[in-house]
Formats: structure tokens, sequence, C-alpha cells
């Protein structure tokens, strides 16, 4: 890839970053002070840098505690930063719950509990329902992970199959008024979505969930199965009184950033188009018809004339199709963006997760252009291969295109930019 192509895609994914930056997205939406106490709770790959800028702008006294994920932790003044494993739910993740728990416990209708609410914090608050287990909530989120379900379904059935997540958390703090802040890593940005919704209700209801799975035919534990066929599993709805006075307030998301990329890239001297902000299906699809756009653009000049930057966000799924494979699906979209676009001139991309951590590994994505499938053969690794086994990891390693920024601090789910000039 071109230097300088690289470079602007690289400003793009930091403006985009920047715009929803922790401390400007709590300086949009700080509560009053209470006449009781104030108490922030949060979780997310982001929430400790949240906390951090709740802390530095909050006057009043306050007490409080966050989870977030091995490795992004940062010191938040007056509210304690708890760390736990993503994705896969562990002992810490466990303990962390059930912090978030008793810091709202025992609270009066003089005090306010603030919600630090982010990306990733479904992993990260595992509170098994009464006699489930860590191993029966870990078997839980392999499963879905592995079942290529759209977000909104998985969370649907973490939050029926759970002690903390669906609003229960706001409802453990009843009669404390709730304010929810959120970074929305979501498709359309509902608040209830993100982390599973700890202290924000769903309206998807429990005989709809079960509906759900049988349609996505998702291979649950047979234990989780069980619990979802009981009555105790129901989630609190939205029009409980428990949460009468709450506020909920989304302050950073995909469609913020996706428009501060898209200024930028004006101000680089391109023409700029968002398709859209709420994308979901299996990454390679995704990928496939991304590349369609940027093949018609660069040989047709249609829909979009050239040169101009295509920007999408949302959250694509990935279906597990091998073993032994490693990464994430915006690696996964770009390794089939870059089949498609094979031998073609005139494209450049980059796609990644604006957490910093794309899967498992420690890259938040990668780049590509359409000498990308012809390296990956000259490095020895087939593409299709590597896409069929899900280690759209290992091929980017292999010919240096992997995207290394390191945990940004914030989350808004998944960011694409593809650069297209027209074909000679």
């Amino acid at each position: 890839m071109d230097d300088a192509d690289r470079r602007l895609l690289t400003d793009l994914f930091d403006a985009a970053v920047a715009a929803a930056d922790p401390a400007r997205a709590i300086a949009r939406a700080m509560p009053a002070p209470p006449k009781g106490r104030t108490v922030v709770v949060g979780c997310g790959k982001g929430a400790a840098q949240l906390a951090a800028a709740f802390d530095a702008a909050w006057e009043g006294d306050l007490t409080g505690v966050v989870v977030t994920r091995y490795g992004y932790a940062t010191d938040a003044g007056r509210i304690r930063v708890m760390e736990a494993s993503h994705p896969v739910p562990d002992a810490a993740g466990l303990e962390a719950s059930r912090a978030l728990m008793d810091a709202v416990s025992g609270l009066g209708p003089d005090d306010l509990v603030v919600a630090l609410i982010c990306g990733g914090g479904s992993a990260l608050l595992p509170l098994p329902p009464e006699g489930m287990d860590l191993d029966d909530e870990r078997a839980l989120n392999e499963a879905l992970l592995a079942s290529g379900a759209p977000i909104g379904v998985m969370n649907a059935i973490r939050k029926h199959a759970s002690r903390i997540k669906g609003g229960r958390l706001a409802a453990a703090a009843h009669p404390a008024r709730v304010v929810s802040l959120v970074v929305s890593d979501v498709p359309g940005d509902d608040p209830a979505e993100v982390a599973s919704g700890p202290t924000v209700p769903s309206a998807v209801t429990l005989e709809e969930t079960r509906a759900l799975i049988e349609s996505y035919g998702i291979d649950l534990p047979e234990i989780i199965r069980g619990h979802l066929e009981t009555d105790a599993a129901r989630a609190p709805a939205p029009g409980d009184d428990v949460f009468a006075g709450n506020e909920v307030h989304v302050v950073a998301s995909a469609s913020i950033s996706l428009e501060a990329a898209a200024a930028r890239a004006r101000e680089a001297g391109y023409d700029a188009v968002i398709l859209s902000d709420a994308i979901e299906g299996e990454a390679r699809d995704v990928g496939q018809v991304h590349a369609a756009i940027a093949r018609e653009v660069a040989m047709r000049g249609r829909p979009f004339s050239a040169p101009v930057v295509i920007l999408s966000g949302g959250e694509t799924t990935v279906s597990l199709r091998g073993k032994g494979g490693r990464g994430g699906r915006n690696t996964e979209f770009l390794l089939s963006f870059a089949r498609a676009i094979d031998g073609l001139p005139g494209i450049a991309a980059l796609a990644a997760d604006t957490d910093g951590i794309d899967g498992s590994e420690d890259n938040a994505g990668a780049f590509a252009t359409g000498d990308t499938a012809a390296a990956l053969r000259a490095a020895g690794v087939d593409p299709g291969g590597a896409l069929g086994r899900n280690d759209a990891w290992g091929a980017f390693e292999a010919v240096d295109a992997l995207f290394v920024p390191g945990p940004t601090g914030t989350n808004v789910n998944d960011f694409r930019a593809i650069l297209v000039r027209a074909a000679d």
C-alpha cells in the first residue's frame, strides 16, 4: 500500500476515535449533583477512561467501581478500576460483577448512580442465574460467539440468562436514581443493547428470545436452554416502576465517529460518503458487498464518482468454520474484501475495531489493496484457505499489513474506510 494512502486511512481512524474521546463524551452529559451520595459503576473496554474523565469533572464527593478488559486499566481517581477477561468471562469478572451489585445496594431516593457503559461489558459482567456457575456462563458465551447470530440476538439471550444484565443492575439500585452514560458500539445505537444493558431494560421479551433461539438455530448448553424455559429467566420490562425517573444518554456512537472521519476526508480533498453506521451480517459477506461497491466506483463511476472515501460502521459477526485460526471480524471482513478486489488497482482499505483490538490478538484490524491477495500467495498463504479456517490475522501478519494502534480507551464498534480512485 502507498504510504500516503496508509497515512490517510490511519488519520481517518484517528478522527473517528477522537470523536468518541471519553472526556468529550462525559462533558456532553454531566448530571446534576444529588442531595445524597453519588456512586459510579461501569463496564466495558473504555470504562476506565470514562471513569477517569468523570472523576476529573465531578466536583462533589463520589465513590464507585468499574470493570474493564485486562490491559485497559488507567487511574480513575476515586473510582476503583477492576480488570477481567474478554471475550471469555473469568473469575475476575465474576468478582467485578458482585462488586458492582454491592456498590448500588442499600441506596436511597436522594442518591445518584452514574453508570458508565460501553462495549465489551457483556463478557466483563458474568453473573449467572441461581444454580449455575461461571463455567455455564462461559459455555453460553462460547456458544453465542460461534453461532454467527447478530449481536442483538446474542444480547437478548444474555439478558435473560443473567443476574446483572437486562436492567438488573439498575433495578438493584432502586430507589436511587440511575443516569446511564452510554458509548454505543451497537448498530442503531440502542442503549439497551450496549454491554447487554445492565442499567437499561430491553423491550425484547422472554417469549421473543425463545423464538429467536429457534429461528437462528442456536445450539445452547442444556442448562441455559432449560433456564430460558422458566419464568425465572424473565428480565425486567422497560415499564417497571424501578426504572421510573432514570435517564439514559448515548454520549458517543459510530454515527458521530463516522461523521468526524468524513469531515477529515473532505479536509484532505476527497469526497466522502457514509453507507451506514449499522451494518450487520457475516463479516465475509459484508466484505464482498463492500468490494462490489468499490469495484463499481473504480470501474464505472457509480454510484459515487472517484476519488471518494467510502465509510461504514456497525458490528458484523464471524461464524467459526475452522480450528486454529486467529483473527476478528474486521480482519475477516478485509480478507474477504481483498479476495474480491484481487488485481484491481486504485483501491485501498482499512477495517478496524475502534477499541484498538480486533478479536483476541493485539491488532485493531488491517490494511488491504487490490495487490493484497497476490502478496498473500507470494508469501505462501492461500487467501481462500485462510478465510476458510478463520485465520485472517495470520494472513495479514504474513504480509505485514496488520494495523496495531493499541487500546484506544473508547469503543464505537467497527470502522471501515475504503479509498477508491478511478481504475486505469
